[in-house]
């Protein structure tokens, strides 16, 4: 008995470790905020993923009006407990929107980019734009620090997270920032782009000393 037992937990481990993680650390973009959890595009990713044939599992860290304040204070105990493959970062528009500033969201960024290669988890960036409300000047410059940071420390981008959508009143919520259950796949579709390729190439890559600055 005792042996069948230790038999159950050494093949239980050995599923866990077949299940690579996919850490999404967003905010109500990616908590599926207005609608059900099932329809959000996280949830639809692991369909995507199991219909694939790929064996990761998502995990879902996002929390509706987090910052990348409060994302940076998340990451460190979330990569520790769930030890991701990839890490999806979500993050910046509450930001914007709160009229933070831009080099502070950028720094933010940055050092998730860092404690996710230090915890040997390949990051994948999720950009934003802002409303045009809030002014031409500040929302294209709001939108280069993904791209600027991005290409820096060499990390997948998804220019607009929104592309396609925000445009798009019938798949927008009635606030006209939330996206819709009709929105959801399309934004799926744009994290799929960059995020195939990366699921592809698996891990081997190692990270050099200057993507770890």
């Amino acid at each position: 008995m005792k042996k069948l037992f230790l038999l159950l937990i050494f093949a239980m481990s050995n599923v866990a470790a077949a299940e690579p993680i996919i850490l999404v650390l967003g905010d109500s973009l990616s908590a599926a905020y207005g609608i059900q959890r099932d329809q959000g595009w996280v949830a639809l990713l692991q369909q995507r993923l199991r219909q694939s044939g790929f064996p990761h599992r998502v995990v879902n860290a996002s929390i509706s009006g987090d910052t990348t304040a409060g994302g940076l204070t998340r990451l460190p105990q979330a990569l520790k407990q769930f030890k991701p493959e990839i890490l999806i970062i979500e993050l910046g528009g509450n930001d914007g929107l709160r009229g933070l500033g831009s080099r502070q969201t950028r720094d933010h960024l940055d050092q998730m980019i860092t404690l996710a290669r230090a915890a040997h988890s390949r990051p994948l960036l999720l950009g934003m734009m802002l409303p045009p409300n809030f002014g031409k000047a500040f929302t294209e410059k709001f939108l280069q620090l993904y791209r600027d940071l991005a290409e820096q420390r060499a990390v997948p981008l998804v220019p607009f997270f929104l592309d396609g959508v925000a445009d798009r009143p019938e798949w927008m919520q009635g606030d006209g920032i939330h996206p819709n259950a009709e929105g959801q796949p399309r934004m799926l579709e744009h994290v799929w782009d960059q995020l195939q390729p990366m699921l592809e190439s698996g891990a081997a890559a190692p990270y050099s000393a200057t993507m770890l600055k």
